[in-house]
């Protein structure tokens, strides 16, 4: 990975670990979280005499150990997905007063499309509140130049910086032309407590200096570095940001295009002179109008968000549309129109997953479920359509307490939580819940990985971002140090065992905790074992195995005396048993091997 001054094919999450490297980074931190994953992964393929980099509970103490780092003079990032910024923006609000020591720049990935999010919300209002300034590329050859510009603006004007990217840069792949690494030495802690405490006294003498360095930023964007005009025709020009840009050459070529590389502070000299020698200015930029908004306040006349929607994923097609009405391009009559076919088989949990006998004890529990996020999520629809409630990561704790409090419901009410989502931000409702006394069900749902980003570690897994051993999290006695006095770990393989555990505790008058304990059958090693097979005579077609929604089953079309049956697919199988031992007829048996 160390290899220097060469083009080689780059994802933009790959792209954006590169750029920090060659910045010479020493502390990465993250959370991990789709689109932004992978820029820790590989920034933990570096050596680690160059940098150390680590995976944290949560967004929020990934961005404290950058903020930590630069506070000792070291270049330091982290890394997130947008509503990681959430959790983070505690103390993203307080460092954009201090500003930084050594480089400090948070790289917050959107999802415009919701491909694997809970909403669509835009980091760049975020960075107007907190006063930052935002980078944002264009695809990965501007991630990598970009993170160093960012360190060196960071550097410069006494901030931390954000570099925001999108699911489509992070994970399209383009090439990319690398460099060396910058060797920096540390500048040491800077002692100036009126600067690194911030208590209101010291807050107050702050906020001006925040201000002062915003209009710097405004003054030094103006600077032709910082944009690029393409001159085209004369009659009307596009500003756009990021990798939409891309998306306007492809559909307007000879337009004049002034892209920007930030957003925010916006370069206002740059805009009145564009917008002055234009009889039509177009803002094209995904989701918030941030710079539409920006410019008409400044009492420029541009088009935006009329022509180019606020939701969604933007595409050449979308792009293309929009100045179809505004009548820079004819619409094509004999455009052929795509014609999208939803599945026919809704996502469902993986075959053997070890989180689907959970759920089923819950439906027949007829419980009250809130549910948090992970790929467990899926639960929430058929087949196994057990969970009522989803907000954010960490919330379902703190919501079943709050439907207890409310004292309406009638059914037990549980709390389903993922491993690495209770040590990410379920602790601290947990001892909520104790301590006022709630009568809730926690299912702890451990199946021992970070299993919806592909399988990184935390700290329940007892290693470390690049694999070393290090301290593992019992969570029976982190739940009885948080004062829940009932707490059980089961095999969620055993169905027998899940039922009459599940019921136990929901009749329990307090907080209790049942673990379901069983590693992800595909994370960090795909799991198989010896796959199952279906006795079609014996098979009833009850539906009994096909409601645990494993996609190793199938309706056969093979009828039998009125009866449909069921096929198992052996090379989807893993050999779980579940189906087997809910199938009431005993139909569903080990697939003999043969002799050798």
């Amino acid at each position: 990975m160390n290899e220097v001054c060469e083009a080689r094919p780059m994802i933009g999450n790959e792209a954006i670990a590169r750029g920090a490297w060659e910045a010479g980074v020493k502390v990465a931190a993250a959370y991990p979280g789709t689109p932004s994953t992978e820029i820790l992964e590989y920034m933990g393929s570096y050596p680690s005499e160059d940098l150390h980099a680590q995976w944290s509970t949560n967004e929020k103490v990934a961005c404290d150990v950058a903020i930590g780092a630069s506070f000792e003079g070291v270049r330091a990032m982290t890394a997130m997905k947008h509503v990681g910024l959430n959790v983070a923006s505690d103390a993203l609000l307080s460092q954009s007063y201090i500003g930084v020591n050594g480089g400090l720049v948070l790289v917050v990935c959107d999802d415009p499309g919701i491909h694997s999010s809970q909403n669509e919300q835009d980091t760049r209002i975020f960075c107007q509140l907190a006063g930052v300034p935002v980078l944002e590329p264009a695809d990965a050859q501007e991630a990598l130049e970009f993170v160093k510009r960012a360190f060196d603006l960071s550097e410069q004007f006494d901030t931390p910086v954000v570099l925001r990217s999108t699911t489509r840069l992070c994970h399209t792949r383009s090439l990319v032309r690398t460099g060396e690494r910058l060797e920096r030495e540390p500048v040491g802690f800077l002692e100036d407590p009126q600067k690194n405490v911030m208590i209101p006294a010291n807050a107050r003498r702050r906020h001006p200096k925040l201000l002062e360095r915003m209009n710097a930023l405004k003054q030094h964007f103006d600077d032709p570095e910082w944009s690029r005009l393409e001159k085209g025709d004369p009659k009307f020009g596009v500003v756009t940001v990021g990798p939409v840009y891309t998306y306007v050459k492809e559909v307007l070529p000879g337009a004049t295009i002034l892209k920007l590389s930030s957003s925010f502070p916006l370069p206002e000299k740059t805009l009145r002179e564009f917008c002055e020698s234009m009889d039509r200015v177009f803002v094209v930029e995904e989701l918030e109008p941030v710079i539409e908004t920006a410019m008409q306040s400044m009492g420029l006349q541009v088009e935006g968000k009329e022509l180019f929607p606020r939701i969604d994923e933007f595409s050449p097609e979308i792009v293309r549309q929009g100045f179809e009405k505004a009548g820079l391009l004819e619409v094509d009559e004999n455009r052929e129109e795509w014609e999208i076919q939803p599945m026919i088989r809704p996502p469902v949990l993986c075959a053997g997953c070890p989180h689907t006998t959970s759920y089923m004890a819950l439906r027949a529990l007829e419980a009250r479920v809130a549910g948090d996020i992970g790929c467990y999520t899926l639960a929430a629809v058929e087949p196994l359509r057990a969970i009522d409630t989803t907000v954010a990561m960490g919330s379902s704790i703190a919501n079943a307490l709050g439907m207890a409090k409310a004292g309406c419901e009638t059914k037990p009410i549980v709390a389903t939580i993922g491993d690495s989502t209770f040590l990410h931000s379920g602790i601290p409702p947990l001892i909520d819940a104790v301590y006022n006394q709630a009568n809730i069900t926690v299912l702890l749902l451990d199946n021992q990985i970070v299993a919806m980003t592909g399988g990184q570690d935390h700290p329940g897994t007892g290693k470390t971002l690049r694999g070393e051993e290090t301290v593992r999290i019992d969570y029976a006695e982190m739940a009885k140090a948080c004062g829940v006095k009932w707490v059980r770990t089961i095999d969620s393989y055993d169905v027998a065992a899940m039922f009459k555990n599940l019921r136990e505790a929901v009749d329990y008058p307090g907080v209790s905790m049942l673990i379901s304990n069983r590693p992800c059958v595909l994370d960090p090693v795909k799991i198989k074992g010896e796959p199952l097979r279906i006795d079609a005579a014996s098979c009833t077609g009850c539906q009994s195995c096909m409601n645990l929604g494993c996609p190793a089953l199938s309706w056969s079309g093979e009828f039998h005396e009125g009866h449909n049956k069921v096929r198992i697919d052996p090379l989807a199988c893993i050999g779980c048993t579940l189906c087997a031992q809910v199938c009431p007829t005993d139909c569903i048996r080990p697939v003999l091997q043969e002799a050798a």
